[in-house]
């Protein structure tokens, strides 16, 4: 039976071999990659997974891919992306990769995309094109500038019948992914996460970095936060979110100060600190601790999703997210008052 967060997703259908294209174990197949092409690469991972895709020694979900064509993108508003965008050309074209002059150019040659710029206003209509040609796309964070955006994403897809995820790399960091189940808490009645949260003109506040605090949080609480409050001050973002069930999570951004990536689990059996960010949350087996440690996890994930057409993370759970930041900055429009996730959520046309 399909998994029900699919069938949402892919408006019910019944098949992912209907989606993607056939990867099975043939020799056929082994002499034939699968094709991945980039929409937007001014984003430092769209370099390092290009590296984990297109290395010859690519074991596991990785084997089989090989990553042909990318457009480079780039936003001249944000100082960022004009400064590293021709680093990551330069770095780029010695993988093999071809640097496309359109989007349209790349799509004519995969099989497969990542949508990887780092403007999240950029990515509905990166993604737009890929997925009304039904190619399994990944977008990276994040996923949208708008919770408006965001909504609009899963709908295209789900009219097109197109399998599509995004998330940050800190889900599947170890130190925060393997804390759900982590034998010294118990059941997660509550967390607290911590990280850097520099700010972004061009994006809501919490979306541009804050996401990855925001997603850690739902690594490791789950789904069905209710409701949340924030308050901000020149140091520090504070965010608490309740959830249906009564448990309690937060995030505190930090914009002044030391800075780490980390959380503190409350349990039904103890109060465990998490792991900080990096290292690797195999799918099986153990990967050993590498150069890419930070990146490799979720470039997996991401193979593995081209190859199925099974996003390892919901529409649902993404959209909760996205909710959870949009909510954020509505009470801090309010001045700390409570706001409801479903109120954002109907706003925005879920």
């Amino acid at each position: 039976m399909m998994d029900p967060r699919r069938r949402q997703l892919l408006g019910g259908v019944g098949a992912a071999a209907l989606l993607v294209p056939d990867v099975s174990a043939s020799a056929t197949q082994a002499a034939k990659p699968l094709r991945a092409g980039i929409l937007g690469f001014d984003n430092y991972q769209a370099v390092d997974f290009t590296r984990l895709m297109n290395d010859p020694k690519a074991s596991g979900e990785l084997a089989g891919i090989r990553v042909v064509s990318a457009f480079p993108g780039g936003s001249p508003d944000i100082a960022e992306s004009r400064e590293v965008l021709p680093k990551w050309i330069q770095q780029i074209q010695p993988l093999g990769v071809t640097v496309a002059k359109s989007p349209a150019d790349v799509l004519a040659q995969v099989d497969v995309v990542m949508v990887m710029s780092m403007d999240g206003r950029a990515h509905y209509e990166l993604a737009r094109p890929a997925l009304e040609a039904r190619k399994p796309t990944y977008i990276g964070r994040p996923l949208a500038a708008s919770m408006r955006d965001a909504v609009r994403i899963f709908q295209l897809a789900a009219a097109n019948r197109t399998p599509v995820f995004s998330c940050s790399q800190h889900r599947f960091s170890p130190g925060f992914y393997d804390m759900r189940h982590h034998e010294e808490v118990g059941d997660v009645l509550g967390c607290d996460v911590y990280g850097g949260c520099p700010l972004e003109p061009s994006h809501p506040d919490l979306f541009w970095h804050g996401v990855h605090g925001v997603e850690t949080l739902f690594t490791i609480m789950g789904a069905g936060c209710k409701s949340v409050t924030r308050v901000q001050t020149d140091i520090t973002e504070y965010v608490t979110g309740v959830w249906a069930d009564g448990r309690v999570g937060t995030y505190r951004g930090i914009h002044r100060g030391a800075i780490q990536y980390q959380a503190l689990v409350f349990g039904s059996k103890g109060i465990v600190p998490s792991g900080k960010y990096g290292g690797y949350a195999p799918i099986k087996g153990v990967y050993p601790q590498g150069k890419y440690a930070a990146y490799e996890p979720l470039a997996r994930r991401i193979a593995q999703f081209w190859k199925t057409g099974e996003p390892p993370v919901s529409s649902a759970e993404t959209l909760e997210i996205f909710a959870f930041m949009e909510a954020a900055h509505e009470s801090k429009r309010r001045a700390g008052q409570s706001v409801a996730l479903a109120s954002v959520l109907k706003r925005a046309g879920a």
